[in-house]
């Protein structure tokens, strides 16, 4: 593993556990752009990790410390995401510089360390997040070609098993995706997260019978 120290972290509030891991892609033409922005002090954002499409790990900021990566955040009645996560940075041109699939190699390393950072800090599964997931106002990474089933298959974070189209009414779907975690701020905005994370081949935010189905089978 390779380090470049980052300037852009701050000390995590006492008492504050490590309960959550957050999943971004860094949205920037290439690695050495992403790691200067990740490291430059004006631009006040950086995370724990940066994993390069050839596998390649970088550590920025040591995991006792608040990396700046989730930025204005909601997940299951918290805001200061920072405080209490861990975050990853996928290397990735992301949808404003041309979008592509997450290399084998930088998934099976995706894998290996995030097992062990669940483990190490005993994160619940249904605390392993997408940046879109925890900021769907703002944010779309890592995206609908990231393939969570797969992490989940390796064991980490929670996939809907055993779904069944269903139907389901307003209210019960925004009581259900506040179970799950997402701020109750615009039914729509949330269910093309949760459809990014859990149906990413038809994010059209409608409560259709897939996605009713889907919820049902997450809340579980």
């Amino acid at each position: 593993m390779k380090r470049r120290p980052s300037s852009n972290f701050d000390e995590r509030p006492p008492g504050t556990p490590i309960d959550m891991l957050v999943i971004h892609y860094t949205g920037m033409e290439s690695c050495e752009a992403a790691i200067e922005r990740l490291c430059d002090p004006d631009s006040k954002v950086s995370a724990h990790y940066l994993i390069d499409e050839d596998g390649s790990i970088t550590q920025l900021v040591e995991e006792d410390y608040r990396a700046w990566h989730a930025g204005e955040a909601y997940w299951r009645g918290h805001r200061d995401i920072n405080a209490r996560s861990i975050g990853i940075e996928l290397v990735n041109p992301g949808h404003q510089f041309g979008y592509r699939p997450f290399s084998e190699s930088q998934m099976r390393r995706l894998e290996t360390v995030a097992l062990d950072i669940v483990r190490r800090h005993q994160i619940p599964a249904h605390n392993v997040v997408g940046h879109s997931d925890v900021a769907p106002r703002r944010k779309e990474d890592p995206g609908e070609l990231f393939d969570w089933f797969r992490l989940f298959d390796f064991g980490v974070g929670v996939w809907p098993e055993g779904a069944v189209d269903s139907e389901m009414v307003e209210e019960e779907a925004v009581a259900m995706l506040k179970i799950i975690g997402y701020e109750n701020v615009d039914m729509a905005v949330s269910l093309k997260a949760f459809q990014c994370h859990f149906r990413p081949a038809n994010i059209n935010g409608k409560l259709d019978e897939e996605t009713a189905g889907l919820l049902k089978a997450l809340t579980r």
